[in-house]
């Protein structure tokens, strides 16, 4: 695997290598001693998928607090979407600062979200599947959000949302 920096503390852009051969590709998606030599958390506890009948569907951002924080590693299986995420940590160099890529898996590319930073992300493709990784529980009292558009972290995403929850699109203003 392939580990590219984000310019977020702890996040990266991963891109898994394939083993080509007459049946097709195998590639490792995760290694206990590759995450570890970039200082990651890979207690990878629950596995998720995330279905999106429609381009344009937003899901995001989303994060945990503590004590229930959660990391993510995100891929999409089916589809292409534009990923983002923006550091909440108030301690970290880069508080506020966001960033985005495209998934999909054409391109072999994953997202390795760490604790303390919020997560998004908008279907560029009818019928996408996102699949998660994640580290912890899902603990609804822990769950949080902050809007999509909000100017304080000023995301670029590369298009307008046409399907967006309720709860994603109501988030208020996040307040440094």
């Amino acid at each position: 695997m392939k580990f590219t920096a984000t310019g977020l503390d702890g996040a990266y852009l991963l891109e898994w290598e394939p083993r080509s051969d007459e049946r097709g590709f195998f590639a490792e998606t995760r290694s206990n001693s590759a995450f570890a030599t970039h200082g990651l958390n890979n207690n990878l506890t629950e596995c998720s998928l995330s279905f999106n009948h429609r381009r344009g569907t937003l899901r995001g951002m989303h994060y945990q607090v503590a004590p229930s924080m959660q990391n993510k590693l995100v891929s999409c299986i089916r589809g292409r979407v534009f990923d983002a995420i923006v550091d909440l940590r108030p301690d970290s160099k880069t508080y506020l600062k966001s960033f985005g890529a495209e998934l999909s898996l054409d391109n072999r590319q994953m997202l390795y979200v760490p604790q303390g930073v919020a997560h998004g992300f908008v279907t560029l493709e009818e019928q996408t599947i996102v699949q998660y990784q994640i580290g912890g529980d899902y603990a609804p009292e822990a769950a949080r959000g902050v809007r999509w558009n909000d100017p304080s972290i000023n995301i670029e995403w590369p298009l307008q949302p046409a399907v967006i929850a309720d709860r994603d699109r109501d988030y208020e203003d996040f307040l440094p």
